[in-house]
């Protein structure tokens, strides 16, 4: 089981995350792009992986972890039940989003020197 305040730290663990407010959930971003979000009063997670990552953590138990059901889903964005999720599980989970927005250009814009 992971609380929502263990979720949020493995989050912010990983370097150069923010924590911010989107729309009425937390999300945390680094290279100026969304990797996580918390759905705090259903107690789970939704992190932006690949559709390949997806698969295969959706693998381990579809009833825990799971695409969002929507477009959002089709894109890579995987809910994790936190009540029944291991927290190195969820890390790795994290670890493979923050990756991946870490390795897009970042979005933000370059100061003329």
């Amino acid at each position: 089981m992971v609380t929502i305040e263990t979720a949020r730290q493995l989050a912010l663990s990983l370097s150069g995350t923010d924590e911010y407010a989107h729309f009425d959930k937390q999300a945390f971003r680094a290279n100026g792009r969304i990797f996580a979000t918390l759905w705090e009063p259903e107690q789970r997670m939704m992190v932006k992986l690949s559709l390949i990552d997806q698969s295969v953590f959706s693998a381990f138990n579809p009833a825990i972890i799971y695409p969002v059901p929507n477009k959002w889903g089709l894109q890579g964005c995987t809910f994790f039940e936190l009540k029944e999720v291991r927290e190195d599980m969820l890390l790795d989970a994290l670890t493979t989003a923050w990756q991946a927005v870490m390795a897009k250009k970042s979005t933000q814009k370059s100061q003329p020197k």
